[in-house]
Parts: C-alpha cells; sequence; structure tokens
C-alpha cells in the first residue's frame, strides 16, 4: 500500500473519530430510545451505520470549516510549551 492510500485512510478516520468525539452524548439518548422501543438487532444495524455516516459527514465539516484550526489554537494557549515558544518568538522579533 503506498503512503497516499494510507494517508487517506487516516484522514478518513479522523473525519470519523472528530464527529464521533463531537457526537459523543447523542449515543446515550440514541442508547435509552432503543431500550426502551426494544429495537431489533437489524433496526441496531441500520442505525448504527447511518449514525456511523453521521459521524463521518460532521468530521468532514468540522476539518473543512476550519473548526479544527480553532480548537488546536484553543489548546495552544493553555498549552505550556506553546505559550513558552511564542514568548520566545515575539521577543525575538522585537529586538531585531
Amino acid at each position: 500500500m503506498n503512503f497516499k492510500t494510507k494517508y487517506k485512510i487516516c484522514l478518513w478516520k479522523a473525519y470519523f473519530e472528530t464527529g464521533y468525539a463531537i457526537t459523543n452524548y447523542l449515543k446515550y439518548p440514541l442508547l435509552l430510545l432503543g431500550i426502551l422501543n426494544k429495537i431489533t438487532i437489524k433496526d441496531a444495524l441500520i442505525y448504527s451505520i447511518v449514525y456511523g455516516i453521521i459521524c463521518f459527514i460532521i468530521g468532514f465539516f468540522w476539518f473543512k470549516t476550519d473548526f479544527a484550526k480553532a480548537s488546536c489554537e484553543v489548546s495552544n494557549n493553555f498549552n505550556k510549551l506553546s505559550i513558552e515558544l511564542r514568548n520566545k518568538v515575539i521577543r525575538g522579533k522585537r529586538k531585531i
């Protein structure tokens, strides 16, 4: 398998995992509805596939609309290494 294919698979995985993380709390009400309605295994499989597709789509739009960059920037504002590096770069530019 070449690198380009591996990259695409990892990108798709990131899309799905991000969408799954965003919709993480949605799975509990869905589980409760499934228990209360006593759905069949076939219906559970169909709902699971639909939920997986929705997770992928949400993750795709999360990356394509720059929410991933914004999320990374928020975490960088609290990361000690990132803060220290930014302070050194800013001080270094002012001296020049």
